[in-house]
C-alpha cells in the first residue's frame, strides 16, 4: 500500500467553504476511485491548508484509478466549483515501514 498526501493551500478565510463544497459535491465522485484515510486542517506550517490522506494499493494502482477519475464526467463538473479557492497543491506519497501501524 502507499498513502498519497494531497495538501491543498486555500485562500485565507475560504477554508469553511471549500470543505463544505467538497465534502458535499466532491467527496463522493472521488471516494469512487480512492480510500479516504484522513482529512486535516492545518494550525501551523503553512496555513490555510487542508490535508488529504488517500491510499492506494501502489503506484499502478494509484495511476489507474487518477485515469479514470480525470474521465469521470461528474469530476470533471465538480472541478471548476473548486479550482477558485485553491492557491497550491502539492502531494507527497509515503510507504509505510515494517512496524506502521498504518500498511
Amino acid at each position: 500500500m502507499i498513502l498519497e498526501m494531497r495538501t491543498y493551500q486555500i485562500q485565507a478565510g475560504r477554508a469553511p467553504d471549500f470543505l463544505r463544497i467538497y465534502q458535499e459535491n466532491g467527496l463522493h465522485i472521488i471516494t469512487r476511485y480512492a480510500k479516504l484515510v484522513g482529512c486535516w486542517t492545518k494550525e501551523s506550517g503553512v496555513l490555510n491548508s487542508v490535508v488529504f490522506l488517500w491510499a492506494y494499493d501502489d503506484l499502478g494502482h494509484r495511476a489507474s484509478q487518477r485515469a479514470k477519475l480525470a474521465r469521470d464526467a461528474d469530476w470533471a463538473a465538480f472541478l471548476p466549483s473548486m479550482l477558485p479557492y485553491l492557491v497550491h497543491q502539492e502531494s507527497v506519497f509515503l510507504n509505510p515501514v515494517e512496524f506502521s501501524p498504518i500498511k
